[in-house]
């Protein structure tokens, strides 16, 4: 019981470390803060550049995902919302209101023409760690619950970026203000000619080719 009790006291110190020294600050809108990744997971490999733009406002957070070094913007055209986009190409954010490393999230996806999934996750082994429970509960009409998105092609100048919001309401977190929450941020990379195989790029590794790894989520604060 005494180890136990330590380990949570141990838990709670580290949160609140984190919490203390956020790896992003994000403004309220217009002010945005800007981060980026550049490598592979988990090789540490130099991957193309991402970039991700964050704000918020009383009830919405704002993200655009920018991608550089962009050859194929590929895409199964059959695909629509919730379909398994991430087997191509897409830039994805896991998010939780939160300190701790969380069991469930939200994993928001968008590919190159404009498809989204969007689920919260039910990984209760922190790790998607085999024979462990692992879920999906989709949010299956995100338009209606007033989400937005408008993603842009580039292809002369190799990139693409979409910009998304998403209502903070579906985390009960409406002001928030002053709030610490847990995130990550990923890209898949794949082409026709390399498909099913993929490039995983991300902003915080998670060591292994998972991105299902909560231990590694960033700190997040909303100042």
């Amino acid at each position: 019981m005494r180890f136990l009790a330590s380990l949570h006291t141990l838990s709670l110190v580290s949160a609140l470390v984190a919490a203390s020294n956020p790896d992003l600050k994000v403004p309220k809108c217009p002010s945005t803060v800007s981060t980026k990744f550049t490598t592979q997971i988990p090789s540490g490999a130099a991957c193309p550049q991402t970039s991700v733009e964050l704000c918020y406002t009383n009830t919405n957070l704002s993200l655009v995902f920018t991608a550089l070094g962009e050859t194929n913007f590929y895409y199964d055209p059959k695909q629509t919302t919730n379909d398994n986009i991430w087997e191509y190409e897409v830039m994805e954010a896991f998010i939780y209101k939160g300190s701790d490393d969380p069991q469930t999230y939200f994993e928001y996806e968008v590919s190159p023409n404009n498809v989204t999934f969007n689920a919260f996750i039910f990984n209760p082994s922190r790790v998607r760690k085999a024979h462990k429970p692992f879920d999906h509960a989709y949010i299956a009409e995100p338009f209606s619950d007033g989400f937005t998105v408008d993603t842009v092609l580039d292809k002369k100048g190799k990139k693409w970026t979409s910009r998304s919001t998403i209502p903070l309401a579906l985390f009960n977190g409406e002001n928030p203000r002053g709030t610490t929450w847990r995130m990550n941020f990923f890209r898949t990379i794949t082409s026709p000619s390399t498909f099913p195989n993929q490039q995983l790029c991300g902003w915080k590794n998670t060591g292994q080719a998972n991105f299902h790894i909560t231990p590694s989520f960033g700190t997040v604060q909303f100042v």
